[in-house]
């Protein structure tokens, strides 16, 4: 069944930064990938700036909120922030490993589920984050588990994808190789930028 949201009320984005990061250390990371610089900041700060910019409610899981679970996997993370929303009017769960990702990108996002219970941004055929989700979905979300994420209700709803030129939705950095290539990306968005 699908809650029509009204265009006013906006989704909460759930930044996930509770994740272990093993691919990241496994493929010669010395440090969290969060807090690895990327242009003199932390990754994680880069996806917060976008989520600020946007000027939607957020809500920040951490490994402190999943830390009294055995082996929390990014499912639990999930219902962690969907408890932590009561009042949301839906979410954007966006991993804190997308430093690349455009504001334009959660709003596309955001005002799609104003007409759609399930949502998705896609960039060049890539499904990509943050994956949108009404009120409808609440209760799904918030039994979540392990490392699935929230793939089981994927499979339950009609995803609507929202074309998006952000190659940042679909950037995440999960190896060292891919820290550099963002930095790489952000130093060419900066010149860009910079010289028009």
């Amino acid at each position: 069944m699908f809650l029509r949201q009204s265009v006013t009320a906006l989704p909460t984005v759930i930044v996930l930064a509770a994740g272990k990061g093993e691919r990241f250390k496994a493929s010669g990371g010395t440090q969290d990938k969060l807090q690895s610089l990327l242009c003199g900041q932390p990754v994680r700060e880069h996806v917060l700036a976008a989520v600020r910019a946007s000027g939607l409610p957020w809500h920040l899981v951490e490994r402190t909120h999943t830390a009294h679970l055995t082996n929390p996997g990014m499912g639990d993370s999930i219902a962690c922030g969907v408890a932590a929303t009561p009042d949301a009017q839906g979410w954007l769960i966006l991993p804190a490993d997308l430093p690349l990702i455009q504001v334009s990108t959660l709003l596309k996002v955001a005002m799609a589920l104003s007409e759609h219970e399930v949502v998705t941004p896609c960039y060049q055929g890539q499904q990509g984050h943050p994956v949108g989700f009404g009120l409808g979905c609440r209760a799904a979300l918030s039994q979540l588990r392990g490392d699935q994420g929230a793939r089981s209700v994927l499979a339950h709803h009609e995803v609507y994808r929202v074309a998006v030129d952000d190659d940042g939705c679909v950037l995440d950095v999960d190896t060292v190789d891919v820290l550099v290539l963002a930095e790489l990306r952000l130093q060419e968005k900066r010149m860009y930028v910079g010289g028009h």
